[in-house]
């Protein structure tokens, strides 16, 4: 099980991104400061680093240059509202493997940590199925048998996350983080909304609710 470290001093992004990345079965571990961040990874062992820039003690790149001056070789992906080139270019001179700017997308920050964690080189797969379902995320089509089904973009990042976890209850919170990314609203109803989308497309039956804890699809019709 692949372990990360997650460098974030602003609480409900820390929390989101921990949330996140441990319902797609990471071990996580959250500091709030680069002093820490530097002290944590030199002394245990981890797959990758998450790094945010303006960390309080000592800033990301700081964090990041030490780290490599002491031979750390673990994959790093900055993660930063800082957005100018130079900043960009900066971070990857210093080491970082991948630069990601706020406000982000969690799926696309997951596909970009699953590929620095590809140390076996067997490729993601690119199409996913349950049951007579399939989605293939190269093309972005959605089939029930041999009959394709138009989605919207957001209803294909929805249907990719239940198929992803196929057979698991998946909660609103978890399905608004992963879809609308961390600038959420908790009371929005939009959840229910989208998933009465995809029910009216793929088939009532295939998404079941679960009475106070959430959504589920199911691995097989």
């Amino acid at each position: 099980m692949n372990r990360i470290l997650i460098t974030e001093d602003e609480p409900r992004l820390a929390s989101f991104l921990e949330k996140g990345l441990r319902s797609n079965g990471f071990v996580t571990t959250t500091v709030g400061d680069g002093a820490k961040a530097v002290i944590i990874a030199d002394d245990d062992h981890f797959d990758l680093l998450v790094l945010d820039l303006g960390l309080p003690v000592k800033d990301g790149l700081t964090v990041l240059q030490e780290l490599r001056a002491a031979g750390r070789r673990m994959p790093v992906i900055i993660l930063s509202a800082r957005d100018d080139v130079r900043d960009k270019v900066s971070g990857l001179e210093y080491g970082a493997d991948d630069y990601v700017t706020k406000p982000f997308r969690f799926e696309e920050l997951l596909a970009r940590v699953r590929v620095r964690l590809r140390a076996d080189g067997v490729a993601e797969p690119t199409v996913l199925r349950a049951g007579d379902l399939t989605l293939d995320l190269r093309t972005r089509r959605a089939s029930v048998g041999e009959r394709s089904v138009e989605l919207s973009a957001r209803e294909f990042t929805m249907l990719e996350v239940f198929m992803r976890h196929s057979g698991q209850v998946l909660s609103r919170e978890q399905l608004l983080s992963h879809v609308w990314g961390y600038d959420y609203d908790p009371g929005s109803n939009v959840v229910d909304v989208y998933v009465g989308y995809l029910r009216k497309k793929l088939g009532r039956d295939r998404f079941q609710t679960v009475r106070g804890m959430g959504y589920l699809i199911a691995a097989t019709t």
